[in-house]
């Protein structure tokens, strides 16, 4: 029996929405795109602004946006996929939002993130903080190639 597999993903510009589907296609993933409950405007994004929305909840480390809407089921999924852009060389808050409101124990957890430039180190260690009870797998940037790399984190 195929395993489930479960591509949980935040995406504020929709360039990590794409590597998510591409992903899900590759692997016959489910999809789940994490909503914030507000969206985020372009002003919100604006990271040059030091008072926009992305810059204050990135400032305060116990910032927890909320999400809309919620998986259906997540005890079925035992591999779940958790993508994200980085900003501040971190995962979004609300991706903490996301990996605090599931049990994720004994689960197989594989970050992946876009970035403009930054690695994900540093949004790995902090995943693990976030989320330690998971079994976490090492995570990629995924600004191309995603489908494969998605294939080889599932059968591998």
């Amino acid at each position: 029996m195929m395993s489930k597999t479960l591509i949980a993903y935040f995406s504020a510009s929709g360039v990590t929405a794409r590597a998510a589907k591409e992903m899900a296609e590759a692997v016959g993933a489910d999809l789940y795109e994490i909503c914030p409950e507000q969206p985020y405007t372009s002003a919100d994004l604006d990271w040059m602004d030091k008072k926009s929305r992305s810059t204050a909840e990135m400032n305060d480390p116990d910032c927890r946006p909320a999400i809309a809407g919620t998986v259906q089921n997540m005890e079925q999924y035992e591999t779940v996929f958790v993508g994200f852009p980085i900003w501040w060389y971190v995962e979004p808050r609300i991706v903490d939002t996301f990996l605090e409101s599931y049990d994720f124990s004994g689960k197989t957890l594989i970050p992946f993130a876009t970035s403009g430039g930054s690695g994900i180190g540093q949004a790995e260690k902090s995943l693990r903080e976030h989320c330690p009870k998971a079994s976490w797998k090492p995570g990629k940037l995924v600004n191309s190639g995603a489908a494969e790399w998605a294939k080889r984190a599932v059968n591998g």
